[in-house]
């Protein structure tokens, strides 16, 4: 791994979402050299589902031989950015970098994705790192050295990484666009640049993104924490670069890499937006025991694209209306097995209703459990829930109203076909 040098000692980093994941692992790596860490983020109490919070983040980077000032910080809030801003400046009397860490993702193509996931990534990903920089800017102006640093990767126009998840992918090329402006605009001023991982790291995100056996085809965030340590420790002539993390680290005299391995000698999943197509990583995936599926909401392997299910799922978003958002109020969620086997849903409670394969994009009030010939037999009016709950075809987990309510659906199923 890549020793701490000193240069950071007595700096004030800046960092959106550094309550866990890469942004905490950066806010350590800077307070083993005697940084300032502001950890900017949203998680003040307990999560039920995701470790830490600003203030166990706070006590690790104190233990780290760092400085620490937690803030509760959404960066789609302009008020709580200006709040913390202050806060750091009055503490430790300036602003030396900013890391924008903080970002969404919900890996949905665009029919299946619901304007506030749409408004989500764009408000945090793009408008966040946008407003945040400017924010900070006015006191980086006045520091010696300063960086702004935003995880987000190279602007790759394949529209491979387009077709699938459109939205996730132009809020997060939206905060790589703020790194090719300002660091022209900033040129001798300020080093802005841009950090990706050459391979999937393992965080809360990519555990919930991937499924069970992820973990092992990861990385651990402690690579990106020293690549990003290898950037900031360089001078502001070092600009408008979008770094990849074992690259630089290569540059770095870095030889060694199963150190930053979940699982040493296993094969890596190479990340988004590089040269592998999400064909190849969903393969991957598949061949090291992980599931072929993205669990946000968009399979991720050509067999959810074609096929008898996603032709009921074509017909379905087509006769979805607000009317029967209005009267159903429900989330489905259909556990596939059979030949077709897969996880699919409907959304008949948000905005104009949704569907699509994968998990829904909120939780499910109604899990249906079936073979996936019965669930074409339903949709095709050949099978009613009630009767397929009856004969033991049908598992039914939640609300058994909802259920019903879904043969309305049906019944106007069978007069499309």
């Amino acid at each position: 791994m890549l020793q701490n040098t000193g240069k950071l000692a007595g700096c004030t980093v800046f960092i959106t979402g550094a309550s866990r994941g890469i942004g905490k692992a950066i806010a350590l790596k800077a307070a083993r050299d005697g940084a300032n860490v502001v950890i900017a983020a949203k998680t003040a109490d307990p999560h039920p589902k995701l470790p830490g919070t600003i203030y166990t983040a706070a006590a690790e980077i104190e233990a780290a031989g760092g400085k620490a000032l937690p803030c509760i910080v959404d960066v789609r809030d302009e008020n709580q950015i200006n709040q913390a801003v202050e806060q750091a400046v009055k503490t430790f009397g300036g602003i030396d970098i900013l890391v924008n860490n903080a970002s969404a993702i919900n890996l949905t193509g665009t029919l299946e994705t619901p304007m506030k996931k749409v408004d989500l990534m764009l408000g945090i990903n793009l408008r966040g790192t946008y407003l945040t920089s400017k924010l900070c800017i006015p006191h980086l102006l006045k520091s010696k050295n300063p960086h702004i640093l935003n995880l987000s990767p190279p602007l790759n126009l394949n529209p491979i990484w387009f077709k699938n998840h459109t939205a996730y992918t132009m809020a997060k090329y939206g905060m790589s666009m703020c790194v090719l402006g300002m660091a022209e605009e900033f040129k001798g001023s300020i080093a802005v640049n841009a950090l990706w991982p050459r391979t999937a790291i393992q965080t809360a995100a990519m555990d919930m993104l991937g499924g069970s056996g992820i973990g092992k085809q990861c990385r651990k965030v402690e690579i990106m924490a020293d690549a990003a340590y290898a950037i900031l420790k360089k001078p502001t002539s070092y600009t408008g670069q979008f770094v990849i993390d074992e690259d630089i680290l290569k540059k770095e005299g870095i030889k060694d890499f199963d150190v930053y391995a979940v699982e040493p000698g296993h094969p890596l999943l190479p990340d988004f937006f590089l040269d592998e197509q999400p064909e190849d990583l969903a393969k991957q995936m598949e061949e090291h025991g992980a599931t072929p599926a993205f669990k946000s909401g968009k399979a991720s392997t050509d067999s959810a694209a074609t096929g008898p299910i996603s032709d009921m799922f074509n017909i379905i978003r087509g006769i979805l209306n607000p009317d029967i958002v209005k009267t159903t109020q429900g989330v489905y969620k259909f556990d596939l097995s059979g030949e077709h086997a897969g996880v699919w849903y409907i959304d008949l409670k948000n905005d104009a209703g949704s569907a699509g394969s994968g998990e829904p994009p909120v939780k499910a009030d109604v899990v249906m459990t079936l073979d996936s010939a019965d669930f074409i037999k339903m949709f095709g009016g050949k099978l009613k829930p009630t009767m397929a709950f009856m004969s033991g075809k049908l598992k039914i987990k939640g609300d058994m109203g909802l259920a019903i309510k879904l043969e309305k659906m049906m019944a106007m199923m069978k007069s499309k076909l």
